[in-house]
């Protein structure tokens, strides 16, 4: 007989049908138990009687054949008249470390603790749900306009960033590194002749951070674009990447956003303003002072209320950041060679986006990488590819966990990630 989800009952009344899934509540009337079963896409009431209760337990798994019938008082206005009930996964335990069928009450480190069991409970799982769909309108924007997907080695015998924030790793006899992007591989799959390529991979960062907003290990949405004018180009495919991803999730998360009771954003132009503008702002407007060249997390805060109040938007570039803060492939700008081509994209507060033009003359950037105390022997393997011409280009990367906390108004970065890797957790 062949299986339907709950998302399919609605439509098929009076059908015998077989469904599968877990016990996630029980209510016990006696002669007659109400029994919600819970699958991947929702919940359903089943009708029991005495005889057929027996032996139940929350969070067992089953099969189930039935009769749908209509009931406006049930979840999803239907329920299955039970015929046959047939316990196909047992559970052994004395007491569950949690009620699954509760929304809230339940500390996010004892959620993670039990990391799967917590995701059975559908508010929990719907922000996964959302990521899910945030990657393939990503893939499916990128491909309908000429990228191509490519996936880039992890372990690396150099960094790409700068800085200490790597993780090393022993490497047979030698020591390797475990990526902070992929950086260099886009660029250089852009001379390869791609021309435009993305990636969806994991990036590792040795931070000393344990915030709301850090993870040691991240999924990191990668673009880079050949053949560009500027970082404006860059800029505008977000924009519009961003109005598609946005109209996807309208269109196929409707039931999660309902139950996170979130309402998405809406785009019409992102503001696009130099940093030390908003750190003028920021000081004028909120006696706010920034660091030098940048801002900080109360910074982004108060500057993405700035913006939403004057332009009505959640988000806003910042552009033109300090060479003194990029990376060395950066392109600097050409008549102010201290600022950059670079920007971040700020989102209800949180940078989600960091990205620009790089360089791509041979010789301007090996000089660069000299001026950054680097030896352009060490980097061969990338710089090849420049040596035989480079056209301008330029990307960006999102963090994945990042724009799913947002877009699902979560407080913390971990209730966006399946399996968390922070300062103080590499299990389960």
């Amino acid at each position: 007989m062949k299986r339907y989800y709950v998302r399919d009952l609605e439509s098929m009344q009076q059908q015998k049908v077989l469904v599968k899934g877990w016990i996630h509540r029980i209510h016990d009337l006696g002669r007659i138990v109400f029994v919600t079963l819970r699958d991947k896409t929702g919940l359903v009431q089943l009708v029991l009687d005495e005889r057929q209760k027996e032996g139940l337990r929350l969070e067992m798994a089953l099969e189930v054949t039935g009769t749908v019938a209509e009931n406006p008082k049930a979840i999803g206005g239907v329920e299955i008249k039970v015929d046959g009930i047939r316990i196909v996964g047992q559970a052994h335990y004395d007491k569950l470390p949690f009620a699954v069928n509760r929304e809230e009450g339940v500390h996010l480190e004892t959620q993670l603790n039990h990391r799967t069991i917590s995701l059975r409970n559908p508010k929990t799982r719907a922000p996964f749900t959302i990521q899910n769909e945030i990657v393939a309108a990503f893939s499916e924007y990128l491909k309908e306009n000429d990228f191509s997907e490519i996936h880039t080695p992890k372990i690396i015998s150099s960094g790409t960033e700068g800085g200490s924030e790597m993780f090393t790793v022993k490497y047979f006899d030698t020591r390797a590194f475990l990526a902070q992007s992929p950086q260099f591989y886009k660029q250089m799959m852009v001379g390869a002749g791609f021309e435009r390529v993305f990636e969806i991979g994991h990036a590792y960062r040795a931070e000393l951070h344990n915030t709301w907003r850090h993870l040691n290990e991240y999924v990191s949405l990668d673009i880079e674009m050949g053949f560009i004018e500027d970082e404006n180009d860059i800029m505008d495919l977000e924009e519009d990447l961003l109005k598609y991803i946005l109209n996807h999730l309208n269109k196929n998360c409707k039931k999660e956003l309902e139950l996170l009771q979130v309402e998405l954003p809406v785009i019409t132009s992102i503001p696009r303003i130099e940093l030390e503008k908003a750190r003028e702002i920021l000081l004028e407007e909120y006696n706010k002072k920034s660091p030098l060249g940048n801002l900080d997390a109360e910074g982004e805060i108060l500057f993405s209320k700035y913006i939403k109040e004057k332009y009505d938007s959640d988000f806003v570039f910042l552009t033109r950041y300090p060479a003194s803060k990029r990376p060395v492939y950066t392109m600097p700008v050409r008549d102010e060679p201290e600022l950059t081509r670079s920007f971040d994209l700020i989102f209800r507060g949180l940078e989600i986006t960091t990205g620009g033009q790089r360089i791509h003359d041979y010789i301007q950037l090996t000089d660069n990488m000299i001026a950054f105390g680097l030896n352009p022997e060490d980097f061969d393997f990338y710089l090849e590819t420049f040596r035989y011409g480079m056209p301008p280009h330029g990307g960006l990367a999102i963090g994945l966990e990042r724009l799913t906390m947002k877009f699902c108004q979560l407080e913390n970065i971990r209730e966006a990630t399946l399996l968390p890797r922070d300062m103080k957790r590499i299990t389960p």
